[in-house]
């Protein structure tokens, strides 16, 4: 059974500065978050094996944990603690013969409980569902409601696993922690590729963050 190492899920954004998405990641560390995705849409495979090298050992030295997003490959070439599948990046069969037994496996299951029981029937760690909020992310991606977060955890039961995202900021955060473990977090954190936050920034909102009823 797979427990997410703390409620903050931080993911990092498209920055094309390599520098400044270390120190962006860095910050997000040294604030407490034990759980990364490295998620890059815009890198060269060369460069995605450079940063993804770099974060991974960033991460261990703050005995944290990072996920590649969407690619099993990378996963394996740079030694992450796993991968984070979308509903067209692969097999999460394939996934879990592929990787080490250990690895963490995460579902984009959007707003569909019956992908996540396929996930987790498939090996998956845990499942997430969103957009949960209006996403600056992905402002087309579908919503799941509060009603629906609410039935998902009942029929899957409190040992699953359970991961919102889309649209979660520091406003919202009380409505949707107690149904899931924990939230993944993009622009709240980062900030957008236009006006990244800088590391000072970073600290704050989670510290901000951190001191919701709900996360404590």
């Amino acid at each position: 059974m797979f427990n997410f190492p703390g409620t903050l899920y931080a993911i990092t954004p498209d920055q094309a500065d390599t520098q400044r998405l270390v120190g962006q990641v860095r910050a997000a560390l040294e604030a407490g978050v034990r759980l990364v995705q490295y998620r890059d849409k815009i890198s060269t495979m060369a460069d995605k094996l450079t940063r993804g090298r770099t974060l991974n050992q960033l991460c261990q030295a703050f005995d944290a944990q990072l996920i590649i997003n969407d690619d099993v490959v990378l996963t394996i070439a740079i030694g992450a603690a796993g991968v984070h599948l979308g509903g067209d990046d692969g097999s999460i069969r394939d996934a879990r013969r592929l990787l080490p037994a250990n690895s963490i496996i995460g579902a984009s299951c959007y707003n569909n409980l019956n992908l996540a029981r396929t996930a987790l029937a498939d090996g998956a760690s845990y499942v997430a569902f969103g957009a949960c909020f209006d996403s600056p992310t992905k402002p087309a991606a579908l919503r799941v409601n509060l009603d629906q977060l609410q039935s998902f955890r009942d029929a899957l039961g409190s040992h699953v696993a359970i991961c919102g995202i889309g649209g979660i900021t520091h406003r919202n955060l009380s409505e949707i922690c107690g149904l899931v473990d924990a939230v993944a977090l993009i622009s709240e954190l980062f900030g957008s590729p236009e006006a990244p936050h800088t590391p000072e920034q970073i600290k704050h909102r989670i510290q901000q963050l951190l001191a919701e009823p709900a996360l404590l």
